[in-house]
């Protein structure tokens, strides 16, 4: 076991670190930058012209170590499958608006219709692939049996669109939480950290896909910390998301996403919030600006305090997922 947490995560951390050599010039070369909002903070408009796609460096170590990992191991399928088919979905929708020079990539229906088809591909692998269940693991239920036994509740029909629905709120609550530099990759490779440590006591045979995010993501921030020489783009963003509840749905973790991913879940409210507050009051804001943590730049926080206390609180509710199990 654990061979399974730290070559994974070595060999990944390396090969992102390295590959990012190879791949900055490729992307400045393509000319795929990112360009800012201009409603967005004014502190941003420096970073417009930043190469993007940048997921690429992280995911494509990972596909390959996963690759040697599958074919002994069933039920790192579905979490591979997850991965790299919300990660396809933001390559192309960055290709389009980065690449083809088509400012809006995707139309949302677009997005939105391949996400669900995704989503449902996710559960149907995980239903036909492997023998993990869709029982729902409840936070602090072993303080609660004599013997200590996690306690867990069966949905029976209702489990696979509860489940959907989690995959498709969890993918675009990470794609949200990719806003400022370093941010969605500190928040995640907590999130991947705890999927670790859960896989050692849960599931062992998926160590390998958190312990290799989790390498990956470390090697990424190398070039995506404050101040950012690449950003993830929806490559990666959504990449994480898939990633993200592919692990918790194949733990029957999926209540845990609440918790331990508690910041993916603040910026998707934030959103819908903020758009709701909007249409219903003729075009007042609830947030300064949404998602949230663009709310807490235009109050004065600098980028680097919100990633740290975004990462902090992730930690902190790791723990917490950590005891709760």
């Amino acid at each position: 076991m654990i061979m399974d947490f730290f070559v994974p995560m070595t060999a990944c951390f390396a090969a992102t670190a390295l590959f990012g050599i190879v791949l900055l010039p490729i992307l400045k070369k393509l000319n795929a930058k990112q360009t800012e909002r201009d409603e967005g903070p004014k502190s941003h408009k420096a970073k417009s012209g930043t190469p993007t796609m940048g997921g690429i460096m992280f995911l494509l170590p990972w596909i390959v170590m996963m690759e040697i990992y599958i074919p002994g191991r069933r039920n790192l399928l579905p979490i591979f499958l997850s991965t790299l088919g919300f990660g396809l979905i933001g390559f192309l929708d960055d290709y389009i608006k980065v690449v083809l020079k088509r400012n809006l990539g995707l139309r949302a229906w677009q997005k939105f219709g391949l996400q669900i088809v995704m989503a449902v591909i996710v559960v149907f692998s995980i239903m036909n692939f492997t023998n993990v269940s869709f029982d729902m693991r409840v936070p602090f239920g072993t303080l609660f049996t004599a013997s200590g036994a996690p306690v867990m509740i069966s949905l029976g029909v209702l489990a696979i669109p509860v489940n959907i629905i989690a995959v498709g709120g969890t993918v675009n609550g990470a794609n949200f939480t990719d806003g400022l530099d370093g941010l969605a990759s500190f928040v995640t490779a907590v999130i991947a950290l705890f999927m670790a440590v859960a896989a050692m006591r849960i599931s062992p045979g998926i160590l390998p896909a958190a312990s290799g995010m989790l390498g990956a993501l470390i090697g990424f921030l190398i070039y995506n910390r404050h101040p950012a020489k690449v950003f993830m783009g929806d490559t990666g963003s959504l990449a994480l998301g898939g990633f993200v509840v592919s692990c918790a749905l194949m733990m029957n973790l999926t209540i845990y996403i609440v918790i331990v991913a508690f910041i993916y879940l603040a910026e998707v409210c934030s959103v819908i919030i903020q758009v709701s507050y909007f249409r219903a009051t003729g075009g007042k804001r609830f947030f300064k600006m949404a998602p949230i943590h663009h709310h807490y730049e235009l109050k004065g926080w600098s980028e680097v305090k919100v990633v740290t206390v975004f990462t902090a609180i992730t930690f902190v509710l790791a723990i917490v997922g950590l005891l709760a199990m």
